[in-house]
């Protein structure tokens, strides 16, 4: 049998290349300099004896060989680095490199405490910590640039990727404190107050604009927030209301004085969170942070809100857990 003399490192830098379409996206993505990023390249070509790329073209493209060197040798690598992971993580505390993406929703005490968590269970790990809208941690996971992901469920099933339910985290309405408008005429009539509305190239914005379509209720689309702290800071000062979540409400602490939160008026509906990651995650990993992260939403997030608001305890809570994989 012919051993291949292919480095591990050439093929994984030429996966970057054949993704960014540029030799210096790849370099910045694999923290090395452009120079030694085209030595791998060209180490690989000259190894393999043919062109993989058209270098002529910006942004550069795989030649025909180039396109079917790619189909093969991408299911291998990420064989490779599954079995690479599993080999190294029989135990959390092994745990050498984790990327790990969070929605901005649990910045202000879940993801501090969930990072402290991981420093001590990973002693030895290299952690990169992302905070992403939700459409783009998905993205960052079928591009494989990071192992797990906690964002809202889209509208669309993901086939490529793993999900556990997490939360579910239902839509309320908020309003100025000294505005006694009831929620309902705040829906019927936009000249009451405006509607201030999240982004709709979130996920978040999209899921209240569909709901409020089912729902025949025409607001006019007047102000968009990608911040959650702004759009509180706005409803705080008197500006408008809004449809949130009990997650987004949490985080605002500072304005809670000066802000009403009522249920949602008719049928209610909600917005659900969960952990994604692809088949490379080890089990081990993925059940710690499912259970560090469930036991973090508890105690800051469902227990002080469902204190302070009871009609929240049947809408605002935890998805049943049966995710021991580490048994599967």
């Amino acid at each position: 049998m012919k051993k291949t003399r292919l480095s591990l490192k050439w093929l994984e830098i030429f996966l970057l290349i054949t993704r960014h379409g540029s030799l210096q996206a790849a370099s910045e993505e694999a923290g090395l300099s452009i120079s030694t990023v085209s030595h791998h390249l060209r180490s690989l070509e000259d190894e393999l004896g043919v062109q993989l790329f058209d270098h002529k073209r910006r942004p550069i493209r795989l030649t025909s060989e180039g396109s079917i060197f790619q189909r093969n040798i991408s299911e291998a690598m990420r064989l490779i680095h599954k079995a690479e992971t599993e080999a190294t993580t029989e135990n959390v505390s092994q745990t050498r490199n984790l990327k790990l993406a969070l929605i901005e929703d649990f910045d202000s005490e879940i993801t501090p405490e969930l990072a402290r968590s991981l420093i001590d269970s990973m002693p030895n790990c290299r952690f990169q910590h992302l905070t992403r809208p939700s459409h783009d941690i998905l993205e960052l996971l079928k591009n494989n640039d990071i192992d797990i992901g906690v964002a809202t469920r889209p509208q669309f099933p993901q086939p490529d990727l793993n999900e556990i339910p997490l939360l579910r985290d239902p839509f309320v309405m908020i309003l100025p404190a000294t505005n006694d408008t009831p929620p309902e005429r705040l829906l019927d009539d936009p000249s009451t107050l405006p509607l201030l509305r999240y982004n709709q190239n979130q996920i978040i914005g999209t899921q209240i604009e569909t709901q409020l379509r089912r729902l025949r209720i025409s607001q006019p689309v007047q102000f968009e927030f990608d911040s959650n702290q702004t759009l509180m800071n706005m409803v705080a000062e008197g500006h408008g209301w809004a449809i949130t979540t009990p997650t987004n409400f949490m985080r605002a602490r500072r304005f809670h004085r000066q802000i009403k939160l009522v249920p949602f008026p008719g049928k209610e509906f909600a917005r659900f969170i969960s952990v994604f990651t692809t088949d490379l995650c080890a089990p081990q990993i993925l059940t710690a942070i499912n259970q560090t992260l469930r036991n973090l939403i508890q105690s800051h997030s469902i227990s002080p809100m469902t204190q302070k608001f009871p009609w929240l305890r049947d809408q605002f809570n935890l998805m049943p857990d049966d995710t021991d994989l580490t048994k599967s």
